[in-house]
């Protein structure tokens, strides 16, 4: 399984992984799954932590490398995807991580509800 995590899930898999559910955290932990981070979320952890909103590892993104995730691009078609989407949440990273499930074949962990009206598949973080 192709698992892309949303920010909240990431921070938890690096900081506090026994918070997750347990169906998330064994995904995770799958060797047949592949957990992904996306840049979006790389930067909005940059942005809250530098706005003083988040505590968060500095080198954010040794951290995933070094927890053996994955990385994902946001490439022009995610853009694009992310702006065609029908105003059910309205945050613009959520909705790019949307845009980038639904794109790359990924289920998304996240623990945010307001996702599911987007029809992409999702795990419970």
């Amino acid at each position: 399984m192709r698992l892309l995590l949303d920010t909240s899930a990431l921070l938890l898999a690096l900081a506090e992984p026994e918070r997750l559910a347990p169906e998330a955290r064994a995904a995770i932990e799958d060797h047949s799954s592949t957990p992904i981070v996306s840049a979006a979320s790389i930067w909005e952890i940059a942005i809250k932590r530098s706005l003083g909103k988040l505590a968060a590892p500095d080198e954010i993104l040794a951290a995933v490398r070094g927890a053996g995730f994955e990385t994902l691009d946001i490439t022009p078609e995610h853009a694009e995807r992310a702006g065609d989407l029908p105003p059910h949440h309205r945050d613009p990273f959520d909705r790019m991580l949307v845009a980038q499930a639904l794109l790359e074949g990924c289920t998304l962990l996240t623990r945010d509800d307001a996702l599911a009206p987007y029809e992409v598949p999702l795990l419970r973080a």
